[in-house]
């Protein structure tokens, strides 16, 4: 891999971080505080769609494991549609996968649901397979 590879890695993981962060500052503008528990899911569902979209689109042959995956999502959705880009890459795909996003949409729900608070984040992070079969987390915001 080269120094380049490298940085362009840590450059994506950056911008898609941000640009959830953004998108959940807007979901915040949007919805108010008024009911917590419709924040957090809007908060959770809407963040973690834009990853999904943004990640099958820039990195189509990745895998990607978020916290917010299928089942988790599904019920978040009126009706509890489950449609794309909401799923995980399978288990077993991911465990012979040679790159696998890692992404947490927003963590703190709790805190990003209370007014004032601004201790919650967002966590993108990329694990890469490497010659020995193993691997390690290789960029990360």
């Amino acid at each position: 891999m080269t120094v380049q590879a490298a940085a362009d890695e840590h450059a994506l993981a950056a911008e898609l971080a941000a640009g959830a962060g953004r998108l959940l500052l807007d979901v915040r503008d949007e919805q108010g505080f008024a009911d917590a528990r419709a924040l957090k899911d809007t908060g959770d569902l809407r963040a973690h769609e834009y990853l999904m979209a943004a990640l099958a689109e820039r990195c189509p042959g990745d895998a990607v494991l978020s916290e917010e995956g299928r089942s988790a999502v599904a019920g978040k959705r009126a009706g509890g549609d489950d449609r794309a880009p909401t799923r995980n890459t399978s288990d077993a795909e991911r465990r012979t996968a040679d790159r696998v996003w890692i992404i947490d949409p927003l963590d703190g729900t709790r805190e990003f649901s209370e007014e004032g608070r601004r201790d919650w984040a967002v966590h993108v992070a990329l694990w890469r397979r490497d010659p020995s079969g193993g691997g390690r987390l290789v960029a990360g915001a």
